[in-house]
């Protein structure tokens, strides 16, 4: 039998929820789920930590220029004999909306899911992307218009 000897466990969880809010979410008040975002070239990239979570249920929006992640972490199936005796891991539904900028490509988002991790590619939309701008001088231009 598996037991925690922690006289703190029911304030930590307590704060937890006043602080962060419930740490189970439902459907209509999902939990958030922690993020990392980084700049790789010509990407943007998010990753979502979602431990414990079929990607069957995972599902990704994207309107207008906003990215809605939405995933639910169900309890496992052990059976009817099986007896709950600690629960520290947050069951229920998590869910994040980020506000993407004019200058990525929302049309061609990509997503893999590894190891618990979402990986959510967003390209730099081409119009975005830095270009040199070549310079004429006004001898360069009367020779064109000539």
């Amino acid at each position: 039998m598996l037991m925690r000897i922690d006289p703190f466990h029911k304030l930590d969880r307590l704060t937890q929820t006043l602080l962060a809010g419930n740490p189970s979410g439902t459907w209509s008040r999902p939990a958030a789920m922690p993020i990392d975002t980084y700049r790789a070239g010509d990407e943007f990239l998010v990753a979502f930590d979602l431990p414990g979570v079929a990607p069957d249920a995972i599902e990704i929006d994207v309107e207008r220029n906003v990215l809605t992640v939405r995933a639910e972490r169900r309890p496992p199936e052990l059976g009817d004999s099986a007896q709950l005796h600690l629960s520290e891991r947050p069951l229920g539904v998590f869910s994040r909306q980020l506000l993407l900028s004019d200058a990525l490509d929302t049309d061609r988002i990509q997503a893999s899911y590894d190891n618990g991790v979402l990986l959510v590619r967003i390209p730099i939309a081409e119009q975005a992307k830095p270009r040199k701008v070549a310079v004429t001088s006004a001898t360069d231009r009367k020779a064109i218009h000539a």
